[in-house]
């Protein structure tokens, strides 16, 4: 629900604010109609950030509607509770990882043997569990994905493409553990009860497993898994792209909750 500039789609100039700056500069955004629908949703209904970004790059956004009694960061390593990371959860998940995966070191290291800078522009670690690359894609190898994650899969791993991001990540980290986790803390302090339904957005692979996990959910007609075709049974996918799928999604959780 929030997008840099060259994701505005089809309409570059609407009506938008900055929410997040980057070493000084603005690089996401929101519509005002979102940002006024986020604030809206957050008041009536129990919403949990869930994402991809490691917690600082979580952190760096002024997202509209916090603060948050629970977000889910790093593609569901992390669980925020107060904006405070939840050591219990992350002990036990790195646990898990080391039991039913290779090592994040051992998966570095074949990596890194197999990128070129000429189309590898950054590697980076987020929060010691997974990796990621950003890459130029008119020099990415044609075959450089499906080869990598054919050598990832029997290790536990798997690497998906968001935009010019390829994600290596350790099949035990998702964020659809960490969202069914946070909601059974809901229900236990009676927040949240047994009987409420949940209803999921998101637009990348990372985000599939959640979206099926969700009673409904929607992506926008952009992104990863709109160019993958995915669908599913409960899955509603929106008529706009770009900034306005945002203003769509939003206004489809509005509908689902009343």
């Amino acid at each position: 629900m929030i997008y840099s500039r060259n994701a505005f789609g089809a309409d570059p100039n609407p009506p938008a604010v900055c929410v997040e700056h980057y070493q000084g500069a603005p690089l996401s955004y929101m519509t005002i109609a979102a940002v006024e629908s986020l604030r809206t949703l957050a008041r009536t209904a129990a919403v949990i950030p869930t994402t991809t970004r490691t917690i600082k790059q979580f952190k760096r956004i002024g997202l509209p509607g916090a603060p948050w009694r629970y977000a889910v960061t790093t593609n569901g390593g992390n669980i925020l509770h107060n904006g405070i990371p939840d050591t219990r959860w992350r002990s036990t998940l790195d646990a898990r990882v080391r039991t039913s995966s290779a090592t994040l070191s051992a998966v570095n290291a074949e990596l890194l043997t197999r990128i070129e800078d000429s189309w590898a522009k950054k590697f980076r670690v987020a929060d010691h569990l997974f990796c990621y690359l950003v890459v130029d894609l008119d020099h990415l190898p044609a075959d450089f994905l499906a080869e990598w994650d054919a050598w990832c899969r029997p290790r536990g791993w798997s690497a998906s493409q968001q935009g010019r991001k390829i994600y290596t990540m350790p099949d035990a980290v998702c964020k659809s553990r960490a969202v069914a986790e946070v909601r059974r803390r809901l229900e236990l302090s009676g927040d949240l009860d047994d009987s409420a339904r949940l209803f999921a957005a998101g637009d990348g692979a990372l985000d599939a497993e959640m979206l099926r996990a969700a009673h409904s959910a929607i992506r926008p007609r952009h992104g990863e898994l709109e160019q993958l075709g995915w669908t599913h049974p409960n899955l509603t996918v929106t008529a706009a792209s770009g900034i306005r799928a945002g203003e769509e999604i939003l206004d489809w959780f509005t509908d689902a909750i009343n």
